[in-house]
């Protein structure tokens, strides 16, 4: 970090884990909730680009989160987010992704790991181990976190996952053995309290009775875990002197943007439409599957990722929202992420194997029959001048699907992207007129490199 930096009023705390499936995200969700049923007023951040477990922070504790993600964003946007929410609570309960200290290849800081985000904050980490299967062998792993990165501090662990309470006194000595604090030890059966999640693709808003079973885990967190030790445990919130203010995450593709919400497009960063706002757009929301079409006033359209895989039949009958999203490319520009790129095209093959006509105004033909997951982090250059930015613009984002281009079409691409593991640059995306779009969720503008 730079020598110089200043002191949010919020303080913070880092959920990590040494390893994907250990309990983070049911032991944050219970530690928000649970703060906020004290009466303090909670935040939620998650690290990295997963866009599911923000909803559930924001149920949570009542209050807007949002990702940080170190590979995706600059020093500049990520102090302006962990900052405005540090700003806005008492306390920050972030998450991490995966493992604390997993990454891709990156400049120094800027590895996607999770522990990049406690360096950058100066939020102490409370290390979540699943127990199950172990005992005192649990502390090995918990020095080795404890010791890999001198940039963070562990402040304590929460087991999980424990047998019985002659398991847990085992764990309990061992970690003592290494001089770390344990702040609470949950049984296997408060992992159920959520619903089970494919791969996370489960939304807060399909979860039936989320704020019921968000008090139960509450609840159940309170039961097992030092809330005043946790409180304890959290440190200032201290970020670099030069954090941004000045551009937003991406340019507002229009000052009244038309956009796409509903069960079949879900999914905008937070942050995203948050720096739209911020620089002075207004958003109007519509839905495809209640046959809308992008409202008249606006002069660009975004269709966001989603499950239109879910409901091509609806849509594919939506002739309000067809013919109008047509005419309205014919004027304005059009962007559709991920399901809203497959909205655009000419067919989309559902997971029956059924092709519902799309409103043909990319080339691109995608099936959910034929599926193959696409998941990680791209750097995406725009080959031609539109709404996210001229020829040349550099974007980071992420991708993740298990749709399949099964005929790209005549339309050129409309990025070219690649991979922080050293992929050879590939087209992406089609573009046609004043439409466009790509698999590719896009995060931010790019930092030179």
């Amino acid at each position: 970090l730079p020598a110089a930096g200043r002191s949010m009023s919020g303080r913070g705390l880092l959920i990590a884990a040494p390893r994907s499936g250990s309990g983070k995200t049911t032991i944050a969700l219970g530690l928000q909730r649970a703060l906020v049923r004290r009466g303090l007023t909670v935040r939620g951040l998650k690290c990295g680009p997963d866009y599911i477990d923000p909803a559930f922070h924001a149920a949570a504790t009542g209050a807007p989160s949002a990702n940080l993600d170190s590979y995706a964003m600059t020093d500049g946007l990520l102090g302006r987010i962990a900052g405005e929410a540090a700003r806005a609570a008492d306390i920050v309960i972030a998450e991490g992704s995966m493992g604390l200290f997993d990454a891709v290849p990156g400049p120094d800081r800027h590895t996607g790991a999770s522990a990049d985000i406690a360096a950058l904050t100066g939020w102490p980490v409370i290390l979540v181990i699943d127990v199950s299967g172990a005992a005192q062998s649990a502390a090995a792993v918990a020095l080795g976190c404890k010791a890999y990165d001198p940039r963070i501090r562990i402040a304590g662990v929460i087991l999980n996952k424990v047998a019985s309470a002659r398991h847990e006194r085992l764990v309990r000595q061992g970690m003592d053995r290494i001089g770390l604090t344990v702040l609470g030890a949950l049984p296997r059966e408060a992992g159920l309290i959520l619903p089970e999640r494919h791969l996370g693709l489960v939304q807060a808003g399909e979860t039936a009775d989320l704020h019921a079973r968000l008090d139960a885990l509450a609840e159940a967190v309170a039961a097992a875990v030092d809330l005043d030790a946790v409180i304890a445990a959290t440190g200032a919130t201290t970020l670099p002197a030069n954090i941004g203010r000045d551009t937003p995450p991406l340019p507002a593709p229009g000052r009244r943007i038309a956009i796409a919400r509903d069960a079949a497009f879900s999914f905008v960063y937070p942050h995203v439409e948050s720096g739209w706002r911020s620089a002075g757009a207004v958003l109007v929301p519509f839905s495809p599957l209640a046959d809308e079409a992008p409202p008249e006033d606006c002069d660009a359209c975004w269709l966001p990722g989603g499950y239109p895989e879910l409901h091509a039949g609806t849509i594919a009958a939506a002739g309000c929202f067809l013919d109008g999203l047509r005419r309205f490319a014919q004027s304005r520009p059009v962007h559709g992420e991920c399901g809203g790129y497959m909205v655009l095209g000419r067919t989309l093959t559902d997971a029956d194997g059924l092709a519902h006509a799309m409103a043909g105004l990319l080339s691109v033909e995608t099936s959910f029959a034929k599926r193959k997951m696409n998941l990680g982090y791209r750097r995406a250059v725009l080959e031609a001048d539109g709404p996210l930015g001229a020829a040349g613009t550099v974007l980071t984002g992420h991708e993740f699907h298990y749709a399949s281009v099964v005929a790209q079409g005549e339309d050129p691409p409309f990025a070219v992207v690649s991979d922080p593991h050293g992929s050879p640059p590939a087209a992406a995306g089609s573009r046609r007129g004043r439409v466009t779009g790509s698999f590719f969720h896009a995060i931010a503008v790019a930092e030179p490199r």
